[in-house]
């Protein structure tokens, strides 16, 4: 697998246009880095760490909806292996008029674009969010 974070974001983004309410991704650091971004946002419930059939672990995500629709409606991804996109603090993109939400991955760790801004730092842009 070339990208994970993107193969993570596809099978939620799948989940949730089929309506599930559980998907299992491969378990990483920074998968859950940016779970812990989407969940302190609001775009889904939760995740936890379990193991597969196989024995390998995987992150179990609980999807968000409402009123049936799904809370996640659009999910980019900026960064790519193939093309890495780095911004300063003050280039990072408002997504949407701030409804949405970019994730940085930043020396400082993974966060959220309003965070990145709070704590003045830049870098990767990894995904937006809306």
């Amino acid at each position: 697998m070339n990208d994970p974070i993107g193969d993570m974001l596809t099978r939620i983004r799948n989940g949730q246009l089929r309506g599930k309410s559980t998907v299992s991704s491969p378990a990483s650091k920074l998968r859950g880095w940016v779970l812990d971004v989407l969940a302190d946002e609001g775009y889904i419930r939760g995740y936890e760490k379990t193991t597969d059939v196989n024995g390998h672990a995987a992150l179990e995500i609980s999807l968000k909806y409402f009123e049936g629709t799904p809370v996640i409606r659009e999910v980019k991804r900026v960064s790519k292996p193939g093309r890495r996109v780095y911004m300063g603090v003050n280039d990072i993109p408002v997504v949407r008029q701030g409804l949405g939400v970019s994730i940085v991955s930043t020396p400082k760790g993974v966060m959220s674009d309003a965070n990145a801004r709070a704590n003045n730092v830049g870098g990767e842009v990894l995904c937006t969010v809306f």
